[in-house]
């Protein structure tokens, strides 16, 4: 799934960034207010981490004009401001949490999966396709009940092909949901992946779930059975 970062602090940005991609997130980072309205407009995310003070626009104003837009994507404020006022302020703009910097990595990656959760109510908790289950909140795989071991990139793609529902999808559309814009992926890395998922999801049961469909992308198919 993919995050947007708004933070203008360079250092306390590439810190998310790199442990965000680390679980698996694909994530894009931006530090100026305006330009963060009009990403966030114009791209779907699963969830917004929105510093306040930012050159152009504050945090305030571009949760409050998303909000005005009827866009819900789930926003936590990053502040280094900790007064009750400035927390209410933030909810009051339309924010679904807050956060205050220096903040503990491991309580603001939970808090981001609670927003994720809570936006997903038409989601079902678990993903069950082509013979696996997937936990996105627990970030987990299995299959007949034994665990699968997976990368942060690895849940990535497994959980797109996993929610489309067995509809093809593209290595583009892979890319655009596994990876964040500022790393200039490729399409061979789609296919360095989906050779990994095989080798620990299918090779040891004797299935074949992930079909390849020929100059296009891949297709979990339900019952695991699919052709190279």
């Amino acid at each position: 799934m993919r995050v947007l970062v708004v933070e203008d602090e360079q250092r306390v940005a590439e810190a998310l960034r790199t442990g965000l991609n680390a679980e698996g997130w694909a994530v894009d980072v931006l530090g100026d207010g305006h330009e963060a309205l009009w990403q966030a407009e114009h791209t779907e995310y699963a969830a917004i981490l929105l510093d306040i003070m930012l050159p152009g626009l504050n945090g305030y104003r571009v949760c409050a004009r998303l909000r005005a837009a009827q866009n819900w994507t789930p926003i936590i404020m990053l502040t280094a401001k900790d007064g009750e006022y400035d927390e209410a302020d933030a909810l009051d703009a339309g924010a679904d949490d807050y956060v205050t910097k220096p903040f503990s990595y491991v309580v603001l990656l939970a808090r981001l999966r609670t927003a994720v959760r809570r936006r997903a109510v038409a989601r079902p908790p678990l993903l069950h396709a082509g013979g696996l289950v997937l936990d996105p909140a627990q970030r987990t795989c299995s299959r007949a009940g034994q665990d699968i071991t997976l990368t942060g990139k690895e849940f990535a793609v497994l959980e797109l092909l996993a929610r489309s529902k067995g509809q093809v999808v593209s290595k583009q559309q892979l890319l655009d949901g596994g990876w964040d814009f500022a790393a200039e992926p490729d399409a061979n890395l789609v296919e360095v992946h989906v050779s990994s998922l095989r080798r620990k999801i299918d090779a040891p049961c004797g299935r074949r779930s992930i079909r390849t469909v020929r100059g296009y992308g891949y297709q979990l198919v339900p019952e695991g059975t699919a052709d190279e």
